[in-house]
């Protein structure tokens, strides 16, 4: 598991909050909360990377960025890759997609690409507009996850930063209980892609 950003400006750019917590404190906390997420889903930690980029700036380190993703496929030649949606709204979640593509297509691995939406930039339409397309495309497939909802679910109680309020100053969550439930499925919804190497 591969995080490439360390989400310090979350409550800046969201909330509007710079103190209680600062982005340097925020930045530990989201830290924290990935490696107890992490442990919840059983993955031994030693499997978990942090990468560090600054979140809202990974355009600028993307030279950086190939390197270490590179370097990282090397090593475990992994047969399956998960990364966020090509289409979806946050610019570091369609910069991370661009780069993995890349990467993978330097490595001359041939994994089998499973792209993971969180909120497409057309939320209303997207969805709808790509179950026509699948009709043709047949690119987007489920999977049960029913035996595992529990674990996931536990995963992300451990973001208390993003589901609770944690500050005085941030009076709302950033993700409320309704989206949260969106996540606990028994169903998993991947877009599939094959990535061809030249």
């Amino acid at each position: 598991m591969v995080i490439l950003t360390d989400g310090r400006h979350a409550f800046s750019k969201l909330l509007g909050i710079t103190s209680d917590p600062t982005p340097e404190e925020l930045r530990q906390i989201r830290k924290e909360e990935a490696t107890r997420a992490v442990k919840a889903l059983g993955v031994p930690e030693k499997n978990l990377f942090f990468l560090d980029f600054e979140d809202g700036s990974l355009k600028k380190y993307e030279k950086e960025i190939k390197g270490k993703i590179l370097a990282i496929m090397k090593r475990y030649s992994p047969v399956e890759v998960y990364l966020p949606h090509s289409k979806d709204h946050n610019p570091d979640h369609k910069t991370t997609n661009r780069i993995v593509k890349q990467c993978i297509k330097k490595s001359g691995l041939s994994p089998k690409c499973f792209q993971y939406s969180i909120v497409q930039k057309y939320a209303r339409i997207g969805p709808f507009i790509d179950k026509l397309i699948n009709l043709f495309k047949k690119h987007i497939v489920e999977v049960d996850i029913s035996n595992f909802v529990f674990f996931k679910k536990k995963a992300i109680e451990q973001y208390k930063s993003q589901i609770s309020i944690i500050s005085r100053r941030q009076n709302r969550p950033i993700i409320d209980s309704v989206r949260i439930q969106k996540f606990l499925s028994d169903k998993e919804r991947f877009y599939v892609d094959k990535i061809v190497n030249a």
